[in-house]
């Protein structure tokens, strides 16, 4: 339709993991800086990187470590599902994975920023993992 402006499927979990990065973000401040103030830390710029963080208790500092996981591999969920979006791919297996792919981050986040159990974080790593290597895969057979 003339004036219509056409959207992949794909991008709507592109855009929810967006979303749950800034709920992440919220998390991480909002129990970050009550622990900073309790712990009356005062910030120094030649602490070396992350070393004044480690003051804070172990259950404040994994929401800032999903965190910054969520800055990592998903930058290359991002780029493959764009990329599907701009081939027309966006759809049927690709929109499954890409869901999968979100809601696998998603319980990786809760697992890590509430229990923190590497054994069961490293399996939801590699299974979120599997459902990304299966975009990039469909991906490369379209384009080669």
């Amino acid at each position: 339709m003339p004036g219509t402006i056409m959207h992949s499927p794909i991008l709507a979990p592109t855009v929810a993991l967006v979303a749950w990065s800034l709920v992440m973000w919220t998390w991480m401040y909002a129990t970050r800086l009550p622990a900073m103030f309790k712990a009356k830390m005062k910030s120094d710029p030649y602490a070396p990187r992350g070393e004044q963080m480690n003051q804070l208790p172990a259950e404040v500092r994994w929401k800032a470590d999903n965190y910054n996981h969520l800055m990592e591999q998903p930058t290359i969920f991002y780029a493959i599902t764009l990329a599907l979006a701009l081939m027309g791919e966006g759809s049927g297996i690709n929109l499954t994975l890409a869901w999968t792919y979100v809601g696998l981050r998603v319980v990786h986040s809760l697992v890590q920023a509430v229990i923190n159990k590497i054994e069961l974080r490293f399996v939801i790593f590699v299974l979120s993992s599997l459902a990304l290597i299966g975009l990039t895969f469909n991906a490369a057979m379209v384009l080669f």
